[in-house]
C-alpha cells in the first residue's frame, strides 16, 4: 500500500523506519520529512496543517493510509476533513478526529473527562481571563508547589511549576491577561502538585479494542540531573524498571480501560495513539496529561522494541480489527540520547554541517532537526538527531548509545551524559 506520514521530527523518522520494514509497504511519502526520512521514502514540501495540499497528495499518489505524527493537524481537524470529503473518507487516518484530539488540545477538557470517568488525576480548578482574582485566591488556599497549565497547545512549554506563591500569582496574571502563552493561556488549569516519578504509557486503539505498547520515561530538562530549562526531550528509556507487571496492571484497569470506555460512552470516535503521561505516586498511577499522538523522543525507544509489523497493525487499527492483532515486544532495554544544537532550548544556529553519521554503526540514528543539501546533512533544529541503542541492561544500552553519540560531530553539539541517572540499579 502507499502510505502518507505527516511530520518532520525524530518521531516521524522512527515511524518511517519501522513502516519501511513491512512487506505491505509499496511507497512511503513523508510530508515534510527530514534528511533521515529521505532515505526511506519521498519527502514532500507540504505543511502538516495544509489540508488541501494533503488532499492533493492523497489523490495524486493513491494513498491508502495516512499516519499523523504531530498533534497540530489532529487538533485542527484533519481526520474530520477526511471524513467530510467523499473522495477521502475511505482512507484510514491514524489519529483521532477533533473531538478526541481535545484530550490534548484542552487541559480543562481532559481534566473534566477524567473526573467524569473516575480516572485518577490531580485535583484542579480552571480559570479564564475574567477570573484572575478568583484564581489568585485559589492559590492562597492550596499548598506549594503550584502547577499552572495553559489550557491549549503551547508547544510543550505551557506548564509552570513554582514554589513561590507570589510568583505563581504573577505568572497566572501574565498568562491570563498578558498573553504569555498566546491564546493557549486564555484559560489556565491550576493543579495539585503530585510527588513521584514520571513515566509514559502508550496505547494504540481502534476505538473499541486497544493494545498497550512499551512504557518509556523521557528526560525533558536541558541540564544534568534534570536541571535547567524544559526542552522537547533530551533522551528516553524503555522499559521503565519500576513499571512492573503489577503496576502496569493498575495502569490498565484504572486508566487505560476507563479512558477507552469513556470515549465510547461520550460518543467520541477515537482511532490512533493515546499517550498517557503518568506519575507513580507511592505505587499508584495518576494521569498528568493525555497526548493524542506518540511522544518524542519516546517513539525512538518504543518503536524499536516492537517486533510486530507496525504497518500491519495500523491497517488493523484503521479497519477496526485491532482486537485480534498479536503484539510482540523485544524484551531488551532500548535507550536514546538526543544531540542538540548549542543554545537550545533558547536561540540556536542552524545549517551546521554534520559528520560521522556513517560511523555510529552499533546504534540507530533518528533524525529530528536535519536537512539534506547535496551530499551534506545540515542541522535544522534545536533537537538534531537521536542515538538509540539496545542492551540487556540500561547501563549496557547507554554505553553503546554514548559511543555512537561521540562519533557524530557538528559545531555546538551538546547532549546530556546522565540519561537514566535515576533508574540505574
Amino acid at each position: 500500500m502507499n502510505v502518507l506520514l505527516l511530520g518532520s521530527g525524530g518521531r516521524e523518522h522512527t515511524l518511517a523506519w519501522k513502516m519501511a520494514q513491512s512487506p505491505l509497504l509499496n511507497q512511503l511519502f513523508i510530508a515534510p520529512g527530514n534528511a533521515g526520512t529521505a532515505s526511506l521514502g519521498t519527502n514532500l514540501a507540504v505543511g502538516v496543517t495544509d489540508f488541501e495540499a494533503i488532499r492533493k497528495v492523497v489523490m495524486d499518489h493513491a494513498i491508502a493510509l495516512v499516519v499523523v505524527g504531530p498533534e497540530a493537524p489532529l487538533v485542527s481537524g484533519l481526520h474530520d476533513f477526511f471524513l467530510a470529503d467523499p473522495a477521502l473518507k475511505h482512507v484510514p487516518v491514524i489519529g483521532p478526529a477533533k473531538a478526541g484530539a481535545e484530550l490534548e488540545g484542552s487541559k480543562e477538557f481532559a481534566k473534566e473527562f477524567m473526573q467524569r470517568h473516575h480516572i485518577p488525576t490531580a485535583a484542579y480548578r480552571s480559570f479564564d481571563g475574567t477570573q484572575l482574582e478568583a484564581g489568585q485566591a485559589y492559590l492562597d488556599q492550596i499548598e506549594a508547589p503550584f502547577v499552572l497549565k495553559a489550557d491549549g497547545l503551547a508547544a510543550g512549554k505551557g506548564v509552570l511549576i513554582l514554589s513561590d506563591r507570589d510568583q505563581a500569582k504573577q505568572e497566572l496574571e501574565a498568562m491570563l491577561t498578558q498573553g504569555k502563552f498566546g491564546d493557549a493561556g486564555n484559560k489556565v488549569v491550576i493543579e495539585q502538585f503530585l510527588e513521584g516519578i514520571e513515566l509514559s504509557v502508550f496505547v494504540l486503539t481502534d476505538g473499541k479494542s486497544y493494545k498497550i505498547l512499551p512504557s518509556a520515561k523521557d528526560y525533558k530538562r536541558i541540564g544534568e540531573g534534570d536541571t535547567g530549562l524544559n526542552t522537547g526531550g533530551m533522551g528516553a528509556i524503555s522499559p521503565v524498571p519500576f513499571a512492573d507487571e503489577a503496576f502496569l496492571q493498575k495502569v490498565e484497569s484504572s486508566i487505560v480501560q476507563p479512558t477507552v470506555e469513556g470515549l465510547q460512552k461520550d460518543g467520541i470516535p477515537y482511532v490512533g495513539f493515546l499517550f498517557i503521561g503518568l506519575m507513580n505516586v507511592d505505587g499508584d498511577p495518576y494521569v498528568i496529561e493525555y497526548n493524542v499522538r506518540m511522544g518524542d523522543p519516546e517513539t525512538e525507544v518504543v518503536m524499536p522494541r516492537l517486533k510486530s509489523d507496525l504497518l500491519d497493525m495500523f491497517a488493523a487499527t484503521g479497519a477496526g480489527k485491532l482486537g485480534s492483532y498479536e503484539l510482540q515486544i523485544d524484551e531488551r532495554t532500548a535507550v536514546t540520547v538526543m544531540l542538540v544544537s548549542g543554545g537550545y532550548p533558547g536561540s540556536y544556529p542552524k545549517g551546521k554541517v554534520m559528520h560521522g553519521l556513517d560511523k555510529a554503526t552499533d546504534a540507530l540514528l533518528f533524525h529530528a532537526g536535519t536537512r539534506q543539501e547535496g551530499d551534506q546533512v545540515l542541522t535544522n533544529g534545536g533537537r538534531v538527531i537521536s542515538v538509540t541503542a539496545f542492551g540487556a541492561t540500561i547501563e549496557e544500552a547507554l554505553a553503546t548509545a554514548y559511543v555512537g553519540a561521540e562519533k557524530i560531530e557538528f559545531e555546538g553539539k551538546y547532549c546530556r551524559s546522565d540519561i537514566g541517572f535515576d533508574l540505574k540499579a
